[in-house]
């Protein structure tokens, strides 16, 4: 029989959202329980420097960060449960009832917290340069591109958006699809094309990614593989970005909550009046952080829905309770 956690919030993830959500329910004396799942600390824990993160300048290491972050919300005597929440039991009302690893959980408010990963390819050489110029986030690293040559693969939005943003801070980018059209915006398409004629960018297509070559100090090229001939390119770069998409964390609320077609939770910051901005389509329950978020996916607008989820779910609490 596992142990019985009764809390008023239950808090599940432990990225930027989640202790951030923690850290104002704890100030509001809302007593929270945060349970951490497996990857405590998040995304942000595989990322090297930091150099966006207001007030920590010049840059801070992205475990350093979730240790501040951490050790933050102990100041306020959170309840931090390294669990991970596996079943559950009872979403239709209030008090909720949640089954982790270790205990089950009680509560009448939840923030979902539970943030997304970037998808990769599986290569093992994508796995062996992860953070040592392999990346998913062209905001977060591309400054550390200045003036050199990188690679961003993909062909979406996403991909689109960063290798036009990367044109402003590397001196070439080479331009990785597997198929001969992009499923990008118009208006992104003209503007990738008025690069490919600055000679700005670099398409290749249809290609795939085939192994990433480095030493210790990093990626220095890249094999690519034509998917018409079979013929196999080298290409000298020192960044490759994989902008394939994210997934979000969200497999467990699958048929519980509402999600939209790509798996993101789906909250009031779907409606005009933006009222309760990060209540699901449950009363109360909330969901912060990239898990809901499918645009921004930063570390600080992910900060910012928890800071929105804890005052949120306060109001929440306090109704209930009066």
């Amino acid at each position: 029989m596992k142990n019985i956690k009764k809390t008023s919030l239950l808090i599940i993830g432990s990225g930027p959202a989640g202790y951030t959500a923690a850290i104002y329910a704890s100030r509001a004396n809302l007593n929270p329980i945060l349970v951490t799942g497996n990857n405590i600390g998040g995304q942000l824990t595989k990322t090297f420097n930091i150099e966006n993160w207001p007030g920590n300048y010049p840059k801070i290491s992205g475990q350093k960060l979730m240790d501040n972050l951490y050790n933050h919300t102990l100041v306020f005597n959170t309840n931090i449960i390294n669990d991970t929440i596996i079943k559950i039991i009872n979403f239709k009302k209030s008090p909720f009832l949640l089954e982790g690893n270790l205990n089950q959980y009680i509560c009448n408010s939840i923030i979902i917290a539970t943030g997304s990963n970037p998808k990769y390819l599986g290569l093992d050489s994508e796995k062996k340069f992860l953070g040592k110029g392999v990346s998913s986030c062209a905001v977060c690293d591309g400054f550390f591109f200045h003036n050199k040559i990188v690679t961003v693969i993909g062909g979406g939005n996403t991909a689109i958006e960063e290798a036009i943003y990367l044109s402003k801070i590397t001196s070439k980018i080479h331009l990785i699809h597997r198929k001969t059209f992009f499923n990008a915006d118009k208006i992104l398409l003209n503007k990738l094309n008025n690069l490919i004629k600055q000679k700005k960018i670099i398409l290749h297509t249809p290609f795939i990614l085939k192994e990433i070559l480095g030493n210790e100090k990093g990626v220095n090229s890249i094999n690519i593989i034509s998917l018409i001939n079979n013929k196999i390119i080298n290409i000298s770069t020192f960044g490759v970005f994989i902008l394939i998409g994210t997934i979000p964390n969200s497999k467990l609320f699958k048929g519980k909550l509402k999600l939209d077609k790509n798996g993101y939770i789906i909250t009031n910051n779907y409606n005009l009046n933006n009222i309760n901005f990060t209540q699901t389509s449950i009363p109360g329950i909330f969901a912060a952080g990239d898990v809901m978020d499918k645009n921004y996916r930063q570390a600080i607008t992910s900060a910012a829905t928890g800071c929105i989820a804890a005052l949120d779910a306060q109001k929440f609490l306090n109704k209930i309770n009066n």
